[in-house]
């Protein structure tokens, strides 16, 4: 229930946000079989004004990354707080999660998959247990699976690290099984566009 529910809210967004891993990439994606928003006048076009183009942008931000309003809207406080308000610095909070991180690095198939565990304690920053998901990942930090050798969830890792590339801010050594944040991040999803997230922030 809580899979077609996932898929119902991106065909509302009109977006593949790749909430459920590999089943994005195959054709059981709704948005693939459906590519049309839900309900019975799902088909038909309508226009949208700029409010609801920033709305819509900060609920795909939010299904996204898994935040609530709670969350979004502290973490725009936090930065209006340290007077740097841009596209860019919205995406460095955003990415720079540990959920997002494992994530990025391919230690998880998606981010709600990271999410779960890192709140379920398999990861380690630095050599210490971190359990929160918004914990911000800095330059330098080095992060890596709590047991070894692997537990059955991670089983296949290596393997997949192998033919894996991650994103240009992480580093991974795919024999040690160990990540690392190299840079800060310059890029996040091409589906996404965090103005417009602040636009609706600063109405």
């Amino acid at each position: 229930m809580l899979l077609k529910a996932k898929e119902k809210k991106e065909r509302a967004l009109g977006t593949k946000l790749f909430l459920k891993g590999d089943r994005c990439n195959s054709p059981k994606c709704a948005m693939i079989r459906r590519p049309y928003k839900p309900g019975m006048h799902g088909k038909k076009r309508r226009s949208v004004s700029d409010f609801g183009l920033q709305l819509r942008e900060k609920q795909k931000i939010q299904l996204t990354f898994g935040l609530n309003n709670r969350q979004l809207g502290k973490m725009f406080k936090e930065l209006a707080v340290k007077g740097t308000m841009s596209g860019q610095d919205i995406l460095n909070l955003l990415e720079r999660r540990l959920d997002n991180a494992v994530f990025r690095l391919g230690f998880a198939n998606s981010r709600i998959k990271a999410r779960q565990l890192v709140s379920h304690g398999h990861f380690l920053v630095n050599g210490r247990k971190v359990t929160i998901p918004s914990y911000k990942v800095r330059v330098s930090d080095k992060i890596t699976i709590r047991r070894m050798p692997l537990s059955k969830v991670f089983e296949d890792l290596p393997i997949k690290l192998k033919k894996y590339e991650p994103p240009t801010w992480l580093k991974v050594d795919a024999d040690k099984i160990i990540g690392e944040v190299v840079a800060l991040p310059q890029e996040s999803e091409s589906h996404l566009n965090p103005s417009l997230v602040l636009e609706y922030f600063s109405r």
